[in-house]
């Protein structure tokens, strides 16, 4: 028998009680970053409902509050309880420190080594891309920038069929040939739509080409190591495949027009693309705009750098101003053609809002990325908080996403506000 219900039209996972799923790492005392017990409980509380909507067979949440981890927990199964498994399959737990890919959300990673390149004085953001790599100037791309891409704005939003082929992404050469032979879609700059995958193999090929080194030896080299991060790489190592927690596709089946929007924005179903995620030729591969793998703690802490300036632990990563360039405000209200919908963005962030975002309610200084649409990496400067939601379920549009909501809506709820002195770093320097 599987191990998944059906609510309507709706597959969902069968959750467990929360108390039996549940893996807590080291948590400080919440009034050390500033924060009361009860608000850590109700956040937590909506936690656990998030999880009881059967649309995450696992989820795992860090918070930073001032610096320190007010909270870093999982809940759920990482694999064996998803829909599809036998309901007497192996269910091994999630826990805390567990691997989870960020997907989308690794685009701001990819962004922040480009700005790191630009800080010092190796590529001009306003430099078209061609001039780091020659053969992309093909088809009439010679005038798309570096801060195009940035920007989801070079006009290469849609990707090439062939690259639905998971076989590809060991041949990273040919990935780019093909980039390098297609032709834009609009004149770089005039219109906005979400690049999923072809910007950050662009962006990648030029950090390479610029460094003379590979993707991961950079981010290894200016990121990983220096933080001391234990986990936050591009893909992962094939002996570490089975430590990444697989993700499901949940929720109502996907019609037109999202069925659309998803399909221009991957070339592959949504099904499909869940399917693909767990793929261990994906997960081996370097995909520059997908495929970090960490935790959840490793992930707060990159944001937790970011908050701060560009330093965490004593070590300088960015300069303050490079990170306020970074996120400072590109696009307005402005309706991205390729998820149908108005996007606040920075250059690689997706930004909050005053009203509602990505983030919670009243989150307009916030910034960040989502990932494979129940991923949710960001920071706070008003509530001086960096945060990462890692979830495996992937549903497109769910009713009991609301609780998923509900839980972000409820961080920003119940994490105070810092006043503007009192912040540090980028946000406070740039008055954000």
């Amino acid at each position: 028998m599987p191990s998944f219900v059906r609510r309507g039209l709706e597959t969902l996972v069968r959750p467990f009680p929360a108390a039996e799923v549940t893996s807590i790492g080291p948590e400080a005392d919440p009034g050390d970053g500033g924060v009361e017990a009860a608000a850590i409980d109700a956040i937590w509380k909506a936690a656990v409902g998030a999880y009881d909507t059967g649309l995450y067979p696992a989820l795992a949440l860090c918070l930073r509050r001032g610096g320190v981890t007010v909270l870093d927990r999982a809940i759920g199964h990482a694999s064996g309880n998803a829909p599809g498994d036998p309901r007497d399959a192996f269910k091994r737990p999630a826990r805390h420190d567990g691997l989870y890919c960020m997907f989308s959300a690794s685009k701001m990673v990819t962004a922040m080594l480009v700005h790191l390149l630009e800080e010092r004085h190796l590529v001009h953001l306003d430099d078209p891309v061609a001039t780091y790599v020659p053969d992309f100037g093909r088809k009439g791309k010679g005038g798309i920038t570096l801060r195009h891409v940035l920007t989801h704005r070079a006009g290469i939003p849609r990707i090439p069929p062939v690259l639905a082929d998971p076989n590809l992404l060991s041949r990273p050469d040919e990935i780019l040939s093909l980039l390098c032979e297609q032709a834009p879609s609009w004149r770089p700059g005039r219109k906005l739509g979400y690049h999923a995958l072809t910007g950050g193999f662009v962006l990648g090929a030029v950090i390479e080409r610029v460094t003379g080194k590979s993707l991961r030896q950079v981010l290894a080299d200016e990121v990983r190591k220096p933080l001391g991060l234990d986990t936050f790489d591009f893909g992962v190592a094939p002996a570490r495949l089975h430590d990444v927690a697989i993700n499901a596709f949940t929720g109502p089946p996907i019609v037109p027009p999202l069925a659309t929007f998803i399909r221009r924005a991957l070339s592959v179903s949504f099904a499909d693309a869940v399917r693909m995620s767990n793929d261990p030729r994906f997960l081996e591969a370097v995909v520059p705009a997908g495929n970090i793998c960490t935790t959840a703690r490793d992930a707060a802490r990159f944001m937790q750098m970011l908050l701060d300036g560009g330093t965490l632990d004593g070590v300088r990563v960015f300069d303050e101003r490079t990170i306020a360039r970074a996120t400072a405000e590109q696009s307005y209200l402005e309706l991205d053609l390729t998820i149908g919908a108005p996007i606040r963005y920075g250059m690689g962030f997706i930004l909050g809002a005053k009203v509602a975002s990505p983030y919670g309610i009243d989150t307009p200084r916030a910034f960040g990325h989502l990932g494979f649409t129940n991923v949710f990496v960001w920071a706070d400067p008003d509530r001086d908080l960096a945060a990462a939601l890692l979830t495996t379920g992937k549903p497109a549009l769910a009713p009991a996403m609301a609780r998923t909501w509900w839980l972000l809506t409820t961080i920003a709820r119940r994490i105070p506000k810092v006043p503007r002195r009192s912040r540090s770093g980028a946000a406070a320097a740039a008055g954000r």
